[in-house]
Formats: C-alpha cells, sequence, structure tokens
C-alpha cells in the first residue's frame, strides 16, 4: 500500500490573500520611507488605535513590572533562566580561529556581532510573553550593542504589562509601543530614536512576515516565515487523546497555520480525527474558531505503511515543528533530517518549546526547514576572515595567482599580483646592495 491521505488540506483562497498583503505592505513601506516617522504615527492611530507615547518610558515599563503578579514574574525568569543558558551554551560552540596555511600565510576568522537588532513581538489576540524572551534574550547573549523591540500596544492601555517585563528582563535598550509593518519598519529606518537595525527578528502575522521579506537585503531578517506548522509523528503506541490535544494546541495559532498527523496505524489516525473536533469544542470561543479553521482547512491526516514511509514523509514536508510519539526515539533521532525543532517522545510537547523549555521557539516555517535552521546566536555574529602574508609566501603565491588569473583572463588581478612579487625582488637586490 502506498502513502495516503485519510484528510486532505484545502489552500485555494492562499494565493489572492497573499498578493493583497504583498500589494498592501508595498504601499506602506513607500509611505513610511518618504512620510518618516509621520507616516509611521498615522498608521499607528488608524490601525492600532493608539494615540500615546512610541517611545515607552522607563516610568511606564516600572508600572508595568508592578502590575505583573509575582508567581508570573518568577515563571518568566524560570523560562529566561533555560533560554539564556541554551543561547551560551551555543555561543560556546562557536570561535575565531587562525591558521597557517602555507609557511608565512597566515588566514583566520573572527566573531563579530551585529551593531543593533530590531525585535517584534506579536499582540493581537494573545499576549506573546516567550516572543520576548526568545528573541531579545539571545540576540544580548550574542553580543549585540543596541537592541530595539516593538509590540502592538492596545488603545488606551499600550504593550501588555507582562510583554514589557519579559522585554526589558530579557535586555531591551529600547522599546516602541507600535505593531504590524509600521513597527518593523521604525526599526529598520532608526525612527524615534532607535538605532536603526542590522536586522529585524521575531514572528508576526502575515503583514509583518512580508514587510520583513521586502525590507530584506539593505536589512537582515531572522527567516522568511510563514505561518506557524507542526507534525507529530505516532505509532500504535501513542496515546490518541495526548496527540490530538498535541494538534489543538498548535492550531491555535490562527487560522492559517496547518497541523499533520503522520501515523502507522490506522485505528489511532481516525480516533484522533474524532477526538480533534470535541477537543477543539472545549476551547475559549476566539480560540476554539481559529483552530477549526486550521484543522478544517489546513489539517491533514497522513497514514504509511512503515516507519520508513513515515519519516520519508517528514522530511519531504519539513516541519517547523515535529514532535515524535514512537517506539525507538533514537531511531528517529537519526532518521529524521528535516525540521525547524524536534520533539522526541510523549513527555515532551510543542508548547514547552514554544515557551520555557530553552532551544528558540522562532523556527523556519512553511517547508524552509528542509535548508534552514531556526533563530540562534549564530544569526547575530558575523564570521568573517582575514589574511596576512608574510615575506615568505609572497613568491609562490603571486606566481599561482597571476597564473590563474591570466588563464581567467583578468589581467588586471595578475597585475596586482606581479606588483608585489616586483617590489619584494626589489628589496632583495637593495638590501644585498
Amino acid at each position: 500500500m502506498a502513502i495516503r491521505y485519510l484528510k486532505s488540506s484545502d489552500t485555494t483562497a492562499e494565493a489572492q490573500a497573499g498578493a493583497d498583503v504583498r500589494d498592501t505592505v508595498s504601499v506602506m513601506l513607500a509611505r513610511i520611507k518618504a512620510g518618516g516617522e509621520a507616516a509611521a504615527l498615522d498608521y499607528s492611530k488608524r490601525l492600532d488605535g493608539w494615540d500615546g507615547d512610541i517611545v515607552v518610558t522607563e516610568a511606564a515599563v516600572a508600572e508595568a513590572v508592578r502590575a505583573v503578579p509575582q508567581g508570573l514574574k518568577d515563571d518568566i525568569a524560570w523560562a529566561h533562566d533555560n533560554i539564556r543558558r541554551f543561547a551560551e551554551a551555543q555561543l560556546a560552540t562557536v570561535s575565531e580561529m587562525e591558521i597557517e596555511l602555507r609557511p608565512g600565510l597566515l588566514a583566520g576568522q573572527k566573531l563579530i556581532p551585529l551593531h543593533a537588532a530590531g525585535a517584534y513581538v506579536p499582540g493581537g489576540r494573545y499576549a506573546h510573553i516567550a516572543s520576548a524572551l526568545m528573541t531579545i534574550t539571545t540576540a544580548k547573549v550574542a553580543g549585540v550593542s543596541h537592541i530595539t523591540a516593538c509590540s502592538p500596544p492596545k488603545p488606551d492601555q499600550g504593550i501588555h504589562p507582562a510583554i514589557l517585563y519579559a522585554m526589558q528582563l530579557a535586555g531591551a535598550d529600547r522599546i516602541l509601543a507600535m505593531g504590524g509593518v509600521q513597527g518593523v519598519a521604525a526599526m529598520a529606518g532608526g525612527l524615534f530614536g532607535a538605532a536603526p537595525a542590522d536586522i529585524l527578528i521575531g514572528p508576526g502575522n502575515a503583514y509583518v512576515a512580508e514587510a520583513k521579506r521586502q525590507m530584506f537585503g539593505p536589512v537582515g531578517i531572522d527567516m522568511f516565515a510563514g505561518p506557524t506548522d507542526s507534525m507529530v509523528i505516532a505509532d500504535g503506541r501513542a496515546d490518541a487523546y495526548t496527540v490530538a490535544w498535541d494538534l489543538v494546541s498548535q492550531a491555535e495559532h490562527g487560522h492559517n497555520s496547518p497541523v499533520w498527523l503522520v501515523s502507522d496505524n490506522g485505528a489511532l489516525a481516525q480516533f484522533v480525527m474524532k477526538l480533534v473536533p470535541q477537543l477543539m469544542a472545549e476551547l475559549p470561543e476566539s480560540n476554539r474558531a481559529a483552530a477549526e479553521a486550521a484543522w478544517r482547512d489546513l489539517g491533514e491526516v497522513i497514514l504509511c505503511d512503515t516507519r520508513e514511509e513515515m519519516a520519508e514523509v517528514a522530511n519531504r514536508y519539513g516541519p517547523e515543528h515535529l514532535h515524535v510519539q514512537a517506539a525507538e526515539l533514537d531511531w528517529w533521532s537519526d532518521a529524521l533530517t528535516s525540521y525547524g525543532s524536534l520533539f522526541l517522545g510523549e513527555e515532551t510537547t510543542v508548547s514547552f518549546g514554544d515557551k520555557a523549555a530553552g532551544p528558540n521557539h522562532t523556527l523556519p516555517t512553511s517547508g524552509a526547514a528542509r535548508y534552514t535552521g531556526g533563530l540562534s546566536v549564530h544569526k547575530f555574529l558575523k564570521t568573517v576572515t582575514w589574511q596576512r602574508v608574510q615575506a615568505k609566501a609572497l613568491p609562490e603565491l603571486a606566481r599561482v595567482t597571476a597564473s590563474i588569473s591570466r588563464h581567467e583572463g583578468m589581467e588586471g588581478h595578475a597585475r596586482a599580483a606581479d606588483i608585489r612579487l616586483e617590489k619584494q625582488r626589489a628589496k632583495l637586490r637593495l638590501a644585498a646592495g
């Protein structure tokens, strides 16, 4: 039997929606580039409904800190400690180096942190506390000199107090009460006193993602991000109730967030398909509508005959989150090669990774995990190279360079090598006098 779909997705409406977003974002970015802070403020008033201070003051942060219950502060600090320690461990895996390739030919690499980063923290329906921790903390550990963070303010409230607390705990140097396209454009352009961002990081809605995509080039970005996606691999030993909740929890992200189940057990797959709508009915109304739409339109259930076929499907999809609830986890760890982050065993869950476990939750989506990983300290470090040539290395290096250059037809390159060899010979003649 072949790989077969018990439930397939329907993406017919996505293409037109994407075109509309691209056009809207293009107009907004052009207007903000031309109009600067005034244009960004206009969008903030009209789209965020915000007419207060854009730059969050120290007094406002202190007031937010007082408003956050101590128990939540402790929990945020616990998660921050995990995220920081994981980032520090990542940093320890990279180092500067120097090598003498030939006698007198020295080369090496340096690690230079970026000067400025702009971290976007989503607001909207949810208060994304964890996103503030994941982005800002990682940049801080990497040694970024100036970190601006922004988040959509609520009318008459501003940024959610817990998000503000997380931002300042993680080390943001400047906080802007501004969301959407105008927020990322402000950070990229150095508006409202921010240092112009060398890189824009953090998840956001389709408009934020498209704004980052259109600005990429002069400004770096963490990745081209689409809606979050998740896959569960489950064999016959998995608990259907747990699997179903894992799918529901990820569909909760939004109507355009696909969730996929891959199994080699038809009875389990059918039971999970029955459970998912029942569990979604237990969610709060606003969450339920998003999750039901994601499952209805984008959810997939894929039945395979063997675990090799299951691994093949996962590697082809390249899911952002890949959760294995199956026997012989070491086999799966070796067989799976295409994912943003891997969750092994039923004891873990993508929710742990989303909020508090430590590895970064800003991950490649839409199949990009087939060729790249997620946000890490490496994203904030420029690995640059250097070289130095001493006299004893010059003759052969100049000869080979000139030879290859002339065979390529690049006479200027050859002359640049020749002249150094000629100068060295002249110095030697002079010294021999």
